[in-house]
């Protein structure tokens, strides 16, 4: 038995699974012993009521407080005293407990509300305004996470009137929000706020201009161009709104927008102050802006003056401020952790000589985003042609240098390696140990060698159209790994690489030309491009690689063109247990979901999927689809995006009165709005009362009012699964919670 306590506090999803049968096992087993604490007779079990404090408190943190709190301390004295434990009350996550009400919040807080120092109800969008007024108990606050959750401007006054401990913040600025309905009270908790992550849904500074000690400042633009009357927004701010602090203090300045125009202009009016006086301990400026960014000269001035004046340990700048001008070559780093050059033209000669000089020890370094940076492996970008092959001698200094690498994101470009020997993209990446995710295009991972000599298969033959009536013949797949073995797979660079990387935790393979037809801000009429040239040789043995990885956690495959059976699926759906997401798009054929039946049989192993995306077109959503998905008992989160899909309600509506978990179903496809409209209501007629935090969003995917549809999507489940993106170094690590 203590072997086996050894085996749980090292693999924490087995210690999860045990706390979830904790509850169960003491009624079942031993209901009489728990409930009276009196019998002490001999049992052929083992009784967990034996174990120490230590290790029955390891268990613990793993049953949801809400539980712990409400149910569990409830069986027994023992478990009474334990599950009130300052280490288990000291830190409250209501994230993702979509189980969790109104009621359970309130009876929560009235009984260790005075205990918690740490809440975090991020994305409770299901629970009423009213619920925020019980957090006006937790007297002890010093970390307080609102976002996605329901707050008017009074109520915020009157909760953080009461919080005087509170040092950091996190919400959302909605439209009605009004800075001059706070208090004298709340303002004095908020100028003690040293960390503040605000989520603008429209032109405002929110409460930014009270947190005059801020230290971190995280900004999230999602303010769109238009009301839902159709008017233009402007992202002019009133001037009596414009007393922002000079941030002083200020460590971490993080700001990602949506697209639009006025998210632009926002952030140039917070921007604005910080080119007048740029705080010295600045260690962390990151700007996330999709498309053209372009440089102002107030911004030209603050980066200039961080030139001057800081020493960075992140940075992250839209790709209109790095290209063509000299800026890396003055900005200082002292021990750099996180470095974004996404969509940059950086050459990998500057990127050598001005970010690693030349080969300087970086291993500091955890996280590198070049997601788009085409000639980010070639010396000069001036001639190259993004499929031209890269140097390898640039990718082997920055693995040198950067040998500590946990997260790295080389997507969105074509990453071509030569027929050299031993200097294949794969092969470098292979000596970084360490990482933890990784996010490459589908032709860097070709075995050049093994390329040239395979004949055309089938998938070459026939064109990558989206006709219906493609046929190739009836599909065959080894389902063992053993079968797989004998197609001497194992020899290729890929099967190599995924061999050297046994604890990655998150993997993506996305086409270098790959976009999703699930729109941002913009009607669902665009069109992938063709693969790469390069891309067309990997399918199911590339896929049959993956499965060594016995840690596996989320897997996005995008774009493989040379999918016939996906028989590669089954392996991962037998192999990689502690799988959680899966995001599959426009895999094989486009006019005909040829792994389907792969599928399926990989579905029946997930037991613990959560979050599930296929995009393809002509997907067909039936009865035998929903069956196999059934097997997924954790699953939570359900997206399907297909340009003419069809699906069938009877079978949705089974699916959803057998998998209890489900609390998202996201359907776009080619079915009339009529369809789709009867389909929706009758999900959330039939399962809302039960489900609290069910969202249903059921919408055919070329419709004109799609884009409005969207807006009203819960932001969690929209930028995690419902919009299609590399999610590898997206983000600094350790950003908030």
């Amino acid at each position: 038995m203590r072997l086996g306590i050894c085996f749980l506090t090292s693999f924490a999803e087995v210690s999860e699974l045990v706390a979830f049968l904790f509850s169960f096992f003491f009624f079942f087993f031993y209901p009489q012993e728990i409930i009276s604490g009196e019998s002490e007779e001999e049992t052929n079990g083992v009784n967990l009521m034996e174990f120490s404090d230590e290790i029955l408190l390891h268990i613990l943190s793993y049953v949801p407080c809400t539980d712990l709190v409400l149910n569990v301390r409830r069986t027994c004295r023992k478990l009474a005293t334990l599950c009130l434990d300052k280490s288990l009350t000291h830190t409250v996550i209501l994230q993702k407990d979509y189980k969790v009400n109104k009621d359970k919040v309130k009876q929560l807080m009235r009984d260790i509300g005075k205990e918690i120092y740490q809440l975090n109800m991020a994305g409770c969008y299901w629970l009423p305004s009213s619920t925020i007024d019980h957090v006006t108990r937790c007297k002890n606050l010093v970390k307080l996470n609102l976002s996605g959750c329901h707050v008017t401007s009074l109520r915020l006054s009157k909760m953080l009137s009461t919080l005087q401990h509170l040092r950091s913040l996190a919400i959302d600025v909605n439209p009605g929000f009004d800075a001059s309905q706070l208090s004298s009270e709340c303002k004095a908790t908020l100028s003690r706020v040293l960390e503040l992550k605000q989520t603008l849904y429209t032109p405002s500074y929110g409460v930014v201009p009270c947190c005059t000690s801020l230290e971190k400042l995280l900004l999230y633009f999602e303010i769109l161009d238009r009301s839902r009357e159709g008017f233009m927004l402007s992202g002019q701010l009133m001037v009596g709104e414009s007393n922002v602090p000079h941030y002083q203090n200020l460590r971490v300045f993080y700001a990602r927008l949506a697209p639009g125009y006025v998210n632009q202009e926002v952030v140039r009016l917070y921007l604005a102050v910080l080119s007048d006086r740029t705080p010295e301990n600045l260690h962390a400026f990151l700007i996330s802006a999709p498309g053209s960014f372009a440089e102002t000269g107030a911004t030209k001035n603050l980066l200039d003056s961080m030139a001057r004046n800081v020493r960075l340990d992140a940075l992250q700048l839209p790709k209109a401020w790095i290209n063509g001008s000299g800026l890396l070559q003055h900005l200082k780093f002292n021990n750099p952790f996180y470095f974004s050059f996404s969509r940059c033209t950086l050459s990998g000669g500057h990127l050598i000589q001005r970010v690693i000089n030349g080969g300087k020890d970086l291993k500091s370094l955890t996280s590198l985003n070049l997601s788009g940076c085409v000639h980010c492996l070639a010396p000069e970008s001036l001639f190259r042609k993004a499929e031209d092959d890269i140097d390898s001698s640039i990718l082997e200094s920055l693995v040198v240098s950067c040998c500590n690498l946990r997260h790295l994101n080389l997507s969105a470009a074509h990453h071509h390696s030569s027929e050299s020997i031993g200097n294949h993209l794969c092969q470098l990446l292979s000596r970084l140990k360490h990482l933890l995710s990784l996010a490459l295009p589908v032709c860097s991972i070709t075995d050049v060698a093994a390329n040239v000599e395979k004949p055309p298969t089938a998938s070459n033959l026939v064109p990558q159209t989206f006709g219906r009536k493609v046929r190739i013949g009836i599909q065959t797949y080894p389902r063992n790994l053993a079968d797989q073995a004998n197609q001497k797979i194992e020899s290729s660079v890929f099967w190599a690489l995924m061999g050297s990387l046994r604890f990655l935790e998150t993997l993506e393979i996305i086409g270098s030309s790959f976009s999703s037809a699930m729109p941002r801000n913009e009607p669902a009429i665009r069109n992938s491009l063709p693969p790469c040239v390069r891309a067309q040789s990997v399918g199911d043995s590339e896929v049959a690689a993956i499965s060594q990885l016995t840690y596996l956690q989320s897997l996005t495959l995008a774009q493989l063109p040379n999918i016939l059976t996906g028989s590669g699926l089954i392996n991962i759906g037998l192999q990689c247990q502690h799988l959680r997401t899966l995001s599959l798009a426009n895999l094989g054929m486009m006019g005909k979901m040829v792994y389907m039946s792969a599928l399926m049989d990989m579905l029946k192993h997930c037991k613990c999927l959560r979050d599930l995306r296929l995009e393809q077109p002509y997907f067909c959503a039936g009865a035998q689809f929903f069956q196999a998905l059934s097997h997924c008992s954790s699953l939570q989160r359900l997206c399907i995006v297909s340009r003419s899909g069809t699906l069938q309600s009877d079978a949705v509506m089974s699916f959803m009165a057998n998998c209890l978990e489900v609390i998202m179903c996201h359907m776009f496809m080619g079915e009339s709005l009529t369809v789709c409209k009867n389909l929706q209501q009758s999900i959330v007629r039939s399962f809302q009362a039960d489900r609290p935090a069910l969202n249903v969003v059921i919408f055919p995917l070329l419709h004109e009012d799609l884009t409005e549809v969207i807006r009203d999507v819960p932001m969690r489940h929209l930028d995690e699964i419902t919009l299609f993106k590399s999610r590898v170094a997206e983000e600094p690590p350790n950003l908030w919670w």
